[in-house]
């Protein structure tokens, strides 16, 4: 993805650690490790000096070729494999205690460049109308009440009805889904919202919800007549093209604080 991109635009200096089987535009100018070897990235890693490092860009959950474990993770695959039935709250505190204990300290991407942060006075395109506004409160208190079972982030509405809520598979997944919803289960002909929020007591340091032009995108495609994301919780990517995809859209895009 392009955070990774922008993050190294912003600290050139920093090291950079790609994995093994995740593309990366980075890849040319970076050191490269597989987490079966994590002693090994653990011992770069120290060589060049790093005390704090940030994750960022997208990974999905590996699949581990226990034949390649070196003695290190060897003995940290256990954790992993119990964190695994956790939801991505769960898994990724886990990891985030792993490097920790190696003597790095885990930073959010909100710690370099705050400016990614969408604040409260985001307001693009059209008042969302009434029904709408009970919409989006429908979709926020969805959100709430999956918050303490770790679940995902994202929840569509229309009507009063739940069109979709975001798991693993992601927001792109959820969308798409949204999109292809017969009209008949929009309740009174109405096109619905989508709402982005984080859940309750979530580690931000890993995992803060992400919105971007594709996302813009990806709601107008649904039929949806605009987003709500959580004030100072979400970092927006590429702000102007953003505002941008919205406006071009005719959707709105507010920020709001939960």
């Amino acid at each position: 993805g392009d955070l990774p991109v922008l993050l190294h635009e912003h600290v050139p200096d920093a090291m950079v650690i790609t994995l093994q089987g995740i593309e990366s535009a980075l890849e040319p100018v970076s050191h490269r490790h597989s987490l079966e070897k994590i002693g090994a990235l653990f011992d770069a890693m120290k060589a060049e000096g790093v005390t704090d490092m940030i994750f960022a860009g997208a990974l999905t959950r590996p699949a581990f070729n226990p034949a390649e474990f070196d003695p290190q993770m060897m003995a940290i695959a256990p954790r992993l494999m119990a964190a695994m039935s956790l939801g991505d709250d769960g898994l990724l505190r886990t990891v985030i205690d792993i490097f920790e204990e190696q003597g790095f300290a885990v930073r959010g991407v909100q710690d370099v460049r705050p400016d990614l942060i969408v604040g409260a006075d985001l307001a693009i395109g059209p008042d969302p109308t009434q029904a709408e506004e009970k919409d989006i409160g429908r979709a926020t208190e969805i959100l709430r009440q999956l918050a303490p079972i770790d679940v995902g982030q994202g929840c569509a509405v229309a009507g009063g009805q739940c069109l979709g809520i975001e798991t693993v598979q992601g927001t792109d997944a959820l969308l798409s889904f949204v999109a292809g919803t017969p009209d008949k289960y929009r309740r009174g002909g109405l096109k619905g919202v989508y709402v982005k929020a984080t859940k309750a007591g979530q580690d931000l340091r890993m995992d803060m919800p992400a919105i971007g032009p594709k996302t813009v995108a990806a709601v107008a495609k649904a039929g949806l007549a605009g987003m709500v994301v959580e004030a100072g919780r979400v970092l927006i990517i590429d702000r102007e093209a953003t505002v941008e995809a919205a406006q071009n859209a005719g959707i709105f895009l507010r920020a709001r604080a939960f």
